[in-house]
């Protein structure tokens, strides 16, 4: 790299104090190392989650990572407005606003907490700014904020507007984030408490982020834990398309956010005196530049994982259909457990049929133009990397069989003990009834029921001694998991004892 590409990343960056509001996450984290390669004199996140619960320590250790260069992790709530002032009393030239909550899955579902985090959250981020004398702000909003499930082919920051109170936001995570960009914009220019300096601001726009690290309940791992279980059946008809954007391409992106707020990017003259920020006052798309389908987008890395491919085509109408059963289900019966860790994720919810079966996609010239955004990474780059990280995962994770074969163990076992032990009355009579049939004799179901345990009990204690060897940090899981499912569990710790054999 040669010195005025060096000066070029380092303007507003070296020797700067930022603060990275829910920088724990999976952009957080990735933003904090790149300002501290920048040059950052000072790095602070803010983040409601701590070890062990963060996604950034439960993943790579990256928590430990951080600390070890240099950067400070202020644990707190940003729906407390105390915590929030806690974070930002001591100053910085910049805060980077990420925290939300909602995007995907059950979080999704508790739409008084999403309005909490993402709508009240920022107006506690925007206050606290104006109090301590911040001089820029970057909000990491979404490109849900203009798409209400209609179509939208390669829009623009001019002719994408917000939708209006008559128009249809379909989940509640993109109409939080829509009030509370127009809030972080309509913020710009603000002087702070004291008069003696001005609040900008610019809000970045990211199409679905995806890289290594990624995990919980984004768009993109919960594809992969639904093929994994064997129930990712359908896809739409391979019309639809939707920008993505690679990890460190969104860093790029936020970073040039920050540097559009101290200076115009013609020749990187600073402007110290913040009298015209190009980027102060606005909205940015952010994407690889390359709009794909999402199936088809994914298939590489369900392939590589051997996971199961969706076989049948699902038109968007009977997506949204089931979308809706699902999230009445879980907004009724099941909204009591929807923190429990227990509850598997819904397998289809409205958003998700309208993010994945309508194209919306956006023109990121604006980005390019007044920012010097570039994508660095290539879609086939980023995916490439991404295979890298979910295959290093998955051979460092317990594996295993899709749904069905639990089904059938969890189900089929308590069944024949039913049928061999417990007294012919309830609703064991027509449990033995129909096992008679097969076995013919009480005494066939009770021997068959000591011989399947026996089976199960040993190639447990087989795939607890194997795994001591191939895989010892989850021998308890291997032991536990093939207790239960016996040749189902037992074949893929065999398979990766041969792939450790092989890679020696």
């Amino acid at each position: 790299m040669n010195r005025r590409l060096e000066k070029e990343e380092m303007v507003g960056i070296k020797g700067s104090e930022f603060v990275v509001i829910g920088g724990l996450g999976f952009v957080g984290s990735a933003l904090c190392s790149e300002l501290i390669r920048r040059g950052a004199g000072d790095v602070r996140i803010f983040d409601f989650l701590a070890p062990p619960n963060s996604t950034c320590s439960s993943e790579s250790h990256c928590y430990d990572d951080l600390k070890r260069i240099g950067v400070k992790i202020i644990q707190g709530d940003v729906r407390q407005k105390r915590d929030v002032e806690r974070a930002l009393r001591d100053g910085a030239d910049c805060v980077f606003h990420l925290a939300s909550y909602g995007a995907s899955g059950k979080e999704m579902l508790q739409v008084e907490r999403v309005e909490e985090v993402n709508i009240n959250g920022t107006c506690h981020v925007v206050d606290a700014c104006l109090e301590y004398g911040i001089k820029r702000l970057v909000y990491m909003s979404t490109n849900n904020v203009v798409f209400g499930g209609k179509e939208i082919v390669n829009g623009n920051e001019e002719n994408s507007t917000y939708l209006g109170m008559d128009d249809y936001h379909y989940d509640p995570y993109g109409r939080s984030k829509s009030a509370a960009e127009q809030l972080v914009i309509k913020s710009n220019g603000l002087q702070s408490q004291n008069g003696s300096t001005r609040l900008y601001t610019c809000a970045i726009r990211p199409g679905v982020t995806y890289g290594p690290g990624e995990q919980g309940c984004d768009l993109l791992p919960r594809i992969v834990s639904i093929s994994k279980l064997g129930l990712l059946k359908c896809q739409d008809s391979h019309e639809a398309k939707t920008d993505w954007v690679y990890l460190d391409n969104l860093v790029h992106a936020l970073i040039s956010g920050s540097m559009g707020l101290v200076r115009n990017l013609d020749g990187g003259r600073e402007e110290h005196d913040y009298s015209d920020p190009v980027a102060a006052g606005k909205t940015y798309f952010i994407s690889d530049g390359c709009p794909v389908n999402t199936f088809e987008f994914t298939r590489p890395l369900l392939r590589s994982l051997d996971h199961d491919l969706p076989k049948y085509t699902l038109d968007l109408s009977y997506a949204l259909l089931f979308g809706r059963i699902f999230w009445a289900v879980y907004t009724t019966v099941l909204y009591p457990w929807l923190d429990h860790s227990w509850l598997p994720q819904p397998l289809i919810l409205p958003a998700d049929a309208y993010k994945v079966g309508v194209t919306h996609y956006f023109s990121i010239q604006k980005a390019k133009e007044e920012l010097g955004y570039t994508p660095h990474v290539t879609p086939q780059e980023g995916m490439s990397k991404t295979i890298s990280y979910w295959k290093e995962r998955k051979n460092r994770e317990l594996d295993g069989p899709s749904i069905y074969p639990w089904i059938f163990c969890l189900i089929g076992i308590p069944w024949l003990f039913a049928a061999a032990f417990l007294p012919d009355v309830g609703p064991v009579k027509p449990i033995k009834t129909i096992s008679l049939f097969f076995y013919r004799s009480l005494r066939n179901a009770q021997i068959g029921f000591v011989i399947v345990t026996v089976a199960h009990l040993g190639e447990a204690i087989y795939a607890w001694y194997l795994a001591k060897k191939v895989d010892p940090s989850n021998a308890n899981g291997w032991f536990w998991q093939t207790l239960i499912l016996a040749t189902f569990s037992l074949r893929f710790l065999l398979r990766r004892a041969r792939n450790k054999k092989m890679n020696k």
